[in-house]
């Protein structure tokens, strides 16, 4: 199949365009949200395609993987007329939780007749409003960057875009207390300066963004993965931890109690618990390297890229039909 869907999400495209078909992907000169163009920073096989606005008018398409609200209307236009649902078989993709008057948040794509709409989690489906469109869930599927860990560093990696702006959605004001228990790698853009913001010596708390081939070694140095996030969609860089061989320290929220089964971590909602955990694995690296063994085999089975491209396989040729 041609597929159309827009570079929005570089972690999750990646694991998508691993499947059978060509993915198309808008690619504008500036290079803005609505046409990223291929990814710099991730490994992209040759299926995947840049085209143009332009471009998109004359090219067949047999599936279109909506993302954000405009989408309906940019995908109608750059095709030429082609109605998605309509003219041309579309699925609506939300990566994200609802964000509003939770639970009772309205999902845009709400009460449609004329797609399908995936979530990433079954906490995401459970707390949108979707009305009567049908949804489905497909969980993330991660390639698999190998077991990894070392564990060298008695620190623990965190990893999160916007720390500073996202501040409590993300946990960054829970940061100060934990870094008394662990001092703390912040990867991810727009980092640098974390430590200043939340009145931190910058070696308790140090930010750093890096492209993800050198991102996953970095991680797996670390003693453990801490995901203090209050309120998001399941973090692939969470999955990717686990596949890396790290143990995880993580609160107990959104689809976090589902993805960490026990003897892979700990799990709570509260802070402190959290910081006696990163302490005893700081403490205990043979612990904190078995907990991890255990983290990558259960991702491995539950987030496994065969299971993810097979999933979204048979919706395709379900929409297409």
């Amino acid at each position: 199949m041609n597929i159309l869907l827009w570079h929005v999400h570089g972690s999750w495209t990646t694991a998508f365009v691993q499947g059978p078909h060509t993915y198309l992907i808008p690619v504008t000169p500036d290079r803005g949200p609505d046409g990223l163009g291929r990814a710099r920073t991730f490994d992209w096989p040759d299926s995947v395609r840049e085209v143009t606005p332009g471009q998109l008018a004359d090219t067949p398409v047999d599936v279109v993987v909506l993302q954000r609200p405009h989408e309906w209307r940019l995908a109608e236009e750059w095709l030429g007329g082609r109605r998605p649902g309509r003219d041309v078989p579309a699925v609506y993709l939300e990566h994200n939780a609802p964000d509003g008057s939770v639970p009772c948040t309205r999902h845009p794509a709400a009460d449609r007749d004329d797609t399908v709409l995936v979530h990433v989690t079954h906490f995401n489906r459970l707390f949108w409003d979707c009305g009567s469109t049908r949804t489905r869930v497909i969980e993330h599927g991660i390639v698999d960057p190998g077991h990894r860990y070392t564990g060298r560093l008695a620190r623990a990696a965190v990893v999160v875009n916007d720390p500073v702006r996202r501040g409590r959605y993300t946990g960054t004001d829970l940061l100060p207390g934990l870094s008394e228990a662990a001092p703390l790698d912040v990867f991810g853009m727009r980092t640098e300066g974390l430590a200043e913001h939340l009145g931190l010596d910058p070696e308790r708390c140090r930010g750093r963004d890096l492209p993800q081939a050198l991102l996953h070694t970095a991680m797996a140095e670390r003693r453990l993965y801490l995901h203090p996030v209050r309120w998001t969609s399941l973090g692939l860089s969470l999955l990717e931890a686990m596949h890396l061989g790290m143990p995880v320290v993580a609160l107990a929220t959104t689809e976090a109690v589902a993805a960490v089964p026990p003897g892979t971590g700990t799990l709570s909602t509260r802070p402190e618990e959290l910081a006696r955990a990163a302490r005893h694995y700081l403490n205990e690296p043979e612990a904190a390297a078995e907990d991890g063994a255990r983290a990558r085999r259960a991702a491995l089975d539950r987030y496994g890229l065969k299971r993810f491209l097979s999933d979204w396989e048979h919706l395709l040729t379900e929409v297409r039909s």
